[in-house]
């Protein structure tokens, strides 16, 4: 009668293993989805038209801003997190960049104003300004009287990235007769809060050079409204020009932005004034 129990025990343990470990193997088979997606992550970026500098006639160079907060701009900006295999642009960015590494970022320079991509930010230095850490000094528990440093965290996230500026030129190609924009480089601009949690401005993070965001861009799925089998990428949204943004410096003699001699209400209308110059100039070129 002693050896039963025992033996009740052995048939026993490995029933129970078999009921905890059931629902686990399971979940690795779910489909979340009536089908599987592959059209997308498959995705190639299509290459830009060849051009030859003898064939452009006009060339402008353009830096516009893309504020997220506009509601035909949220696509980009949502979700805050990833969620139904879709993830906001800066963080299909930040995956590029840590860790696939098929991105490289560019140092905007001292005074956050270069966009040159003359210095490539080491994958330390990117770590460092992605995931910062601060201390805080607090009263001990034992001895209030004694402060002890905590390290806090202060990771930059995608609700932080409210904007993002763009620098492209606008070309005239007289060999296919076209007036059209080539995006050069995208730069997240993160949100700049005083102690009093009170928004100073904007302020770039890195610059990416866009033909190369491209091919990143072009295997990353955006929301498109009343369709969830759109298959739209984010690299669709900006060769499509799915987007709102507004000039904020056109290439001049002085290489200053319009903020630097327009203030308030002047600011947007001498950015639409440059708007309608680039559409004069190529409605221009067909009569003579």
């Amino acid at each position: 009668m002693k050896g039963k129990p025992a033996a009740m025990h052995i048939r026993i343990r490995p029933l129970i293993g078999a009921l905890c470990l059931g629902p686990v193997l399971n979940a690795q088979t779910v489909l979340d989805g009536a089908y599987i997606k592959e059209h997308t992550p498959t995705r190639r970026a299509i290459p830009y038209v060849h051009l030859r500098e003898a064939d452009v006639m006009v060339a402008q160079r353009v830096w516009r801003t893309i504020d997220l907060r506009e509601k035909i701009n949220h696509p980009l900006y949502y979700p805050l997190e990833p969620s139904q295999g879709r993830k906001s642009l800066f963080d299909v960015i930040l995956d590029g960049l840590l860790e696939n590494g098929s991105l490289t970022a560019y140092d905007p320079g001292v005074m956050l104003q270069d966009d040159d991509f003359e210095r490539a930010l080491t994958t330390p230095e990117l770590e460092g300004m992605l995931n910062a850490v601060d201390t805080v000094w607090t009263p001990g528990l034992d001895d209030p009287d004694t402060m002890i440093p905590v390290v806090q965290p202060q990771p930059v996230t995608t609700a932080q990235v409210t904007r993002y500026l763009l620098k492209e030129d606008w070309i005239f190609d007289k060999q296919r007769g076209v007036m059209e924009p080539r995006i050069i480089g995208l730069a997240p601009l993160r949100e700049v809060r005083g102690d009093d949690g009170e928004l100073r401005g904007h302020a770039p993070l890195f610059w990416l050079y866009f033909p190369e965001l491209r091919y990143v861009l072009a295997n990353a799925q955006a929301f498109e409204r009343n369709n969830d089998a759109g298959g739209r990428s984010f690299d669709k949204i900006f060769q499509d020009r799915l987007f709102s943004s507004y000039i904020t410096k056109v290439s001049n003699a002085h290489d200053r932005g319009i903020i630097e001699y327009a203030t308030g209400l002047d600011v947007l209308l001498q950015g639409e004034a440059v708007k309608e110059h680039l559409f004069r100039t190529e409605f221009d070129l067909w009569n003579y």
